[in-house]
């Protein structure tokens, strides 16, 4: 009986100690318990036949004929059998788990999905190391039992005794494990709560399992942050593809498109499957790190042909534009051979970090963030010298500011001259961008340079509107919301719409979104229309002063005194208009430019150039006033009356239409004295939002001019006319 109570121990039973549940099977009393996925509650999983409360508790009995053993015996006998009834169940937990035939099987139709997981086969393995101990444990009490004659019972028992704190607990946890059907991020968090126990050999054991799962989350993450691939066949790494890669096309383009939309929103951090004890921020530089090993890795064909012409001894691609990005005129520096943008040896530190990871018998979360972070700098460090050194960022970064921001003020005043004439009529929408293309080339060969290489980017268009509309609805104008919208405005013609575009290539997508340059393109046409309105204002008053001159030689002093209020209203619109120009140019653009070189330069990391630009372009927005709905409505409307003004100084001939000059001047005078106003106010000029406000208010508001005249509009119901007089 010897062996018989040795082999149930190891899970094989026969007459003397039996399996109850393989009795009832093979008599046919009970059918056997089949899992159905997918059938039952919810979706999980339904039993067809035998009740769970069998497979729940020992099925291993002592038979009940054997008469010759005693009552407390038998006690004793189904203890020990509890061991063998636990090895036989985990036994077959890691059968199913190590079993790896589904692989070459097709799935059949009409037969439920069996859903597998490398971690739960990295739990079986350890489950089996555990197994392995236990059965060299029992072939040590057969043996010592072979060689010396003492009591069976007590020798099993105290051979075996440090088992059962252990098989137990394990099989508690794979019944969990079945049950919740946990995988990846999930089974790893709940053998991490399990390692906290007050038993010391448990405790060892569940260490181990997790250790185990930890071996496939590093080899994940060996994957995904050493060469940028995604090895997660069953959906169980914290790194989630939230869209299906695209297939292979013959097109470069449509393959840099997969590329751009893989860095913005091809990758992110699945919660469900992200262990507790990983924070969300590690978790987010590891997926940095493996999006910027995708681009480190896969340089765009353009882009290695272009670095190949440079380690050709040419020079020339890391030219700049002007003195002030000279700093970053470097050839390529630091190991880069030809396309390779990140170097042998890093690859090789990073994986040799990962590999002491993994090594380490217990996991260590402040070692772990120490290791991810410092792969996160490698990472972001080479990142930031593809687009800064061999992308050319500065030098982008001007040609935007040059252009877009209207840092070439001689380009644009000769652009505006240039086609002047025809903006003064309404755009033909399906001609106007080829009618101002050459007004564009002519002001490029007056005022460009041959040595300007960004040039060529820059294309002008204009946008089409809605089908089903003509030229007659050009001019038009749209009603604005009450909310503080960005880009928020009232066009006061069809010219409005006048955009630039932008060529970008790789990489410099990764940080000019559509988004970003549709920022650009807010601010452009904002900045446009006051070098516009300031152009016509300029004009009217060399009208003006043609008149004046026409007068005087024709000795029609009372025409000139009745132009006078004229002359002046325009020379209070062009003062506005003026110092806000210069406000927004010098105070605001120059002042945030300068502040972002000098980011650029002291920081050596992708990440904090990204957060530099977009806080360079939220100052522009904001201290510009373009975020804030009232002030922009105000703006937009002083706008319309410039123009109405300057409109109403071409049509005069004799005697000027003073209705309507009246009305246009009280106009002024309620929108000027509610902009000062509201620039004035405590909250917006104290605030850290507008540095260079207070500069503003004061050159606008000379000799307290603004500040008298706000005052007496608050005062008086109706401005008069006279307003302006000092």
């Amino acid at each position: 009986m010897l062996h018989e109570l040795l082999l149930a121990l190891v899970g094989c039973t026969g007459d003397v100690f039996m399996d109850v549940k393989e009795k009832t099977v093979a008599l046919g009393l009970c059918t056997p318990k089949v899992k159905r996925s997918g059938s039952g509650e919810n979706g999980g999983e339904k039993e067809s036949d035998a009740s769970e409360t069998i497979a729940d508790e020992c099925t291993f009995r002592v038979a009940s004929d054997i008469s010759f053993l005693k009552d407390s015996e038998k006690q004793v006998l189904d203890q020990l059998l509890h061991l063998g009834f636990y090895y036989k169940e985990l036994d077959n937990f890691c059968g199913k788990c190590r079993n790896l035939s589904w692989i070459n099987l097709k799935q059949q139709p009409g037969l439920p999905l069996v859903q597998q997981s490398v971690y739960c086969r990295a739990l079986a393995n350890g489950i089996a190391e555990v197994l392995a101990v236990y059965r060299s444990a029992v072939l040590q009490v057969e043996q010592t039992l072979m060689a010396d004659p003492v009591p069976v019972l007590a020798a099993v028992t105290q051979g075996l005794h440090q088992f059962e704190v252990l098989l137990a607990p394990l099989y508690a946890l794979i019944r969990e494990v079945e049950r919740e059907q946990l995988r990846g991020g999930r089974l790893l968090n709940l053998l991490h709560a399990k390692c906290h126990c007050g038993i010391p050999e448990l405790q060892a054991c569940m260490q181990r399992l997790l250790w185990h799962g930890h071996q496939v989350m590093y080899r994940q993450l060996s994957t995904w942050m050493v060469y940028g691939l995604l090895q997660d066949q069953h959906q169980e790494f914290f790194v989630r593809r939230q869209q299906p890669a695209e297939g292979l096309v013959d097109a470069d383009q449509a393959i840099e498109e997969a590329r751009l939309a893989d860095w913005h929103s091809g990758f992110c951090v699945n919660l469900e499957m992200l262990p507790e004890y990983i924070s969300l921020q590690v978790a987010e530089s590891i997926l940095f790190v493996g999006k910027a090993l995708r681009v480190l890795r896969n340089p765009s064909l353009t882009f290695k042909s272009q670095v190949s012409g440079s380690q050709r001894g040419s020079s020339k691609g890391f030219n700049r534009a002007d003195d002030s990005t000279a700093k970053y005129s470097v050839p390529p520096i630091g190991g880069y051979q030809g396309p390779e943008l990140l170097p042998p040896a890093e690859a090789d530190s990073i994986a040799s970090m990962l590999r002491d990871l993994k090594k380490a018998p217990d996991f260590h979360k402040l070692t772990f963030e120490r290791a991810v972070d410092s792969i996160r700098s490698v990472a972001a460090i080479h990142l930031w010298k593809l687009v800064v050194v061999h992308a050319d960022l500065i030098g982008h970064l001007k040609a935007l500011k040059d252009y877009f921001l209207l840092a070439k003020g001689d380009f644009f005043q000769c652009f505006l001259e240039e086609s002047r004439s025809i903006m003064r009529s309404p755009p033909r929408l399906s001609t106007a961008e080829a009618d101002l293309k050459v007004p564009f080339q002519q002001a490029a060969l007056k005022t460009i340079g041959d040595d300007d290489k960004y040039f060529n980017r820059v294309s002008l268009r204009m946008p089409n509107p809605a089908s089903g509309s003509s030229d007659s609805d050009a001019k038009r104008t749209r009603p604005v919301t009450d909310g503080p919208g960005f880009g928020e405005s009232v066009p006061y013609d069809g010219w409005d719409g006048l955009a630039l575009e932008y060529s970008i290539n790789w990489p410099l997508q990764l940080l000019f979104t559509k988004d970003v340059l549709s920022k650009y393109t807010k601010v452009f046409q904002y900045l446009l229309r006051l070098k516009r309105i300031q152009l016509e204002l300029e004009k009217s008053w060399a009208q003006a002063m043609q008149q004046d001159r026409d007068d005087t030689a024709n000795k029609r002093r009372d025409s000139r005194q009745q132009r006078m209020p004229m002359w002046r209203v325009r020379q209070h619109m062009t003062y506005l208009i003026t110092n806000l120009q210069f406000y927004i140019q010098v105070d605001v653009i120059e002042s945030q430019w300068n502040l972002l070189q000098e980011r650029v330069e002291a920081s050596k990391d992708f990440t904090e150039l990204a957060r530099f630009h977009q806080e360079y372009l939220a100052a522009l927005i904001s201290q510009s006033f373009l975020d804030i709905g009232s002030v922009s409505r105000i703006l937009d409307s002083i706008i319309n009356l410039c123009l109405e003004l300057c409109h109403v100084i071409e049509q005069e001939d004799e005697t000027p239409n003073f209705a309507e000059l009246e009305r246009i001047t009280e106009e002024f005078n309620k929108k000027s004295n509610s902009l000062y106003t509201i620039l004035r106010s405590t909250k917006l000029a104290g605030s850290q939002r507008a540095p260079f406000l207070r500069q503003f208010l004061l050159r606008l508001n000379y000799n307290s001019f603004f500040e008298v005249t706000a005052r007496g509009a608050l005062n008086m119901g109706r401005p008069r006319g006279g307003a302006f007089t000092h």
